[in-house]
């Protein structure tokens, strides 16, 4: 995504600015803008796989001093965050395909213009996009709905969001209306034509919904610490904030301490572990992107202009 917006920035500077010095000097930029952002994630996966004893005496920029695995074989046979792993997988699978046809539906009611009450219920949507009843309000609704210690808590309050919704609406009212009315015309009705012609005609904005919805419910930690006690239910996103939020063994030892340490060649502690838990809980949606990236910017971007 981040590749994706630099190429836009720079394709839109090097038509403003048609010289050679101002195409250097926008490539100049967009390699510090890219650097900047990026290497702090590569920091973090380089720490990751050097030895804990040794990192503790820093200097560790682009490359491991000491290589080694330890630290992702100690999170992997972490049964706590492996099950933690699984719930959230369990999770996204779930609430993802649920997600897009709630809004997809939703959207596509929404988008005609001959729908009775139309008007209010966007209204209606748009003002719980600025308006809530608070985190207490929430949490009895909740727990009256007995979805606490509940798999489903992660999945049913968050099945409509009235931001993608109100993208996909937009976008099917910029679909062409002729379409419908032939498929009208050979017979068909208003289920057949969402799922045959609006649909797959909606494939850009619901791959970016798609995406969305994934990082959402990917690093979502805090709906399992409000709703939830049971260690079953507890997501990875979780496991990290609740290990990242431990001591931190370089900071709290003297110079001394570290210089010791440094010496033992200590392969695993609570810094490298920090690491590889943030690398563990990033990638998987680094991974997932590319095959979205080339909907992403077209869901986008007619989605803005239609609207």
């Amino acid at each position: 995504m981040l590749n994706r917006t630099l190429w836009g920035i720079f394709m839109y500077m090097k038509n403003k600015i048609p010289n050679i010095t101002g195409k250097v000097f926008v490539y100049l930029m967009l390699t510090i803008l890219f650097v900047v952002t990026f290497f702090p994630f590569w920091n973090i996966f380089v720490l990751s796989l050097n030895e804990a004893g040794d990192s503790l005496r820093g200097g560790i920029m682009l490359w491991p001093r000491h290589f080694t695995f330890e630290s992702y074989i100690t999170v992997f046979h972490n049964e706590e965050i492996f099950a933690a792993a699984k719930v959230t997988i369990l999770r996204t699978l779930t609430g993802v395909p649920l997600t897009l046809l709630n809004i997809a539906l939703l959207a596509y009611g929404l988008s005609k213009k001959s729908m009775p009450g139309r008007k209010p219920l966007t209204l209606f949507f748009i003002f719980t996009m600025y308006f809530s009843g608070g985190l207490i309000p929430s949490y009895m609704v909740i727990k009256s709905l007995h979805l606490t210690d509940n798999f489903w808590v992660f999945i049913l309050p968050g099945l409509v969001n009235v931001f993608w919704m109100l993208l996909v609406r937009t976008y099917m009212e910029g679909l062409p209306p002729e379409l419908e009315e032939s498929a009208r015309l050979d017979g068909a009705n208003d289920l057949l034509i969402f799922l045959r012609i609006v649909l797959p005609l909606c494939i850009p904005v619901l791959a970016t919904i798609t995406l969305f919805s994934a990082i959402n419910h990917w690093n979502s930690w805090y709906d399992s610490y409000i709703y939830t006690n049971k260690k079953q239910l507890v997501t990875l996103s979780a496991v990290l904030v609740r290990i990242l939020n431990q001591y931190q063994t370089g900071n709290m030892l003297s110079d001394a301490q570290q210089l010791a340490a440094g010496a033992k060649r200590i392969p695993v502690s609570s810094e490298t572990i920090r690491m590889t838990v943030t690398v563990v809980a990033t990638l998987p949606i680094i991974i997932v992107y590319p095959f979205l990236q080339k909907y992403f910017i077209k869901g986008m971007m007619i989605g803005a202009i239609k609207g």
